[in-house]
């Protein structure tokens, strides 16, 4: 393996979003780290298809609700690359749910993987991303919309956004940037399971550009914000929704 490409981990990455930005991250010339979680035949058969493209990719398991899988995710990045200069907090859960109705077990899932995950891989970058680096993590633009039944999922992704801000200033010094890409409601396999063609034709059109996002829409914010032509945003959210909100 190359030790001069930069070097990306991308959480959560074996499918949908995460699968998606860890492809356009490689054709854009990084070498990828593939986190995920349990699926490893999703895992390795994403990581053969950027190679075949010409990329560089390692699969990692690592549940990132972990500190010590994080840290050993970290580990592998550097041995197998030589370093990490690029994290994508894309790893998380959703259980939707009336405040009054979500279990102890769903609100400890949900902290435990979008909020303390994220704080677990970002508290790793910064001690550990090479000079220059870029963070993004994962919100949603629910967050704005504040949709019933979204409560803990939006609440968590909410702490998120605060930790992006507050961690782009924490980073002074070092020229790196720490931003979040907030999607709307985007065509994954797990946004469109268990719903009804009323239901998704509905959440379509509430955009003004009248469709669901795409996983390579959601990849194309988070690379340009990884990119040089994304220097300069720092400490943002990116609302990746087609003006849903």
């Amino acid at each position: 393996m190359t030790q001069d490409r930069k070097v990306a981990i991308v959480t959560g990455a074996s499918r949908g979003i995460g699968a998606a930005i860890a492809t356009r991250l490689a054709k854009d010339g990084l070498a990828v780290v593939i986190n995920y979680a349990g699926n490893a035949a999703q895992a390795d058969e994403l990581a053969g298809q950027i190679r075949k493209i010409g990329g560089e990719a390692l699969p990692v398991r690592a549940d990132v609700s972990d500190p010590a899988a994080v840290t050993a995710l970290f580990d592998a990045a550097e041995k197998a690359f030589g370093g990490v200069d690029v994290l994508v907090n894309n790893a998380g859960i959703m259980t939707l749910g009336r405040i009054a109705d979500v279990d102890d077990a769903a609100f400890t899932r949900q902290v435990d993987i979008n909020f303390r995950g994220t704080f677990n891989t970002l508290r790793e970058a910064g001690k550990r991303l090479r000079q220059g680096g870029r963070i993004v993590n994962l919100s949603t633009s629910v967050v704005g919309l504040k949709f019933e039944n979204y409560g803990v999922y939006a609440a968590t992704k909410a702490a998120v956004e605060t930790l992006t801000a507050i961690m782009a200033k924490e980073l002074r010094g070092r020229n790196t940037t720490v931003n979040a890409v907030a999607p709307g409601p985007t065509g994954t396999a797990l946004f469109l399971d268990g719903k009804s063609p009323e239901l998704i034709e509905k959440l379509s059109k509430m955009n003004p550009l009248e469709r669901l996002g795409t996983p390579d829409d959601i990849a194309a914010a988070v690379a340009f914000l990884v990119g040089p032509d994304g220097a300069w945003i720092n400490g943002q959210t990116l609302r990746a929704n087609g003006g849903m909100v």
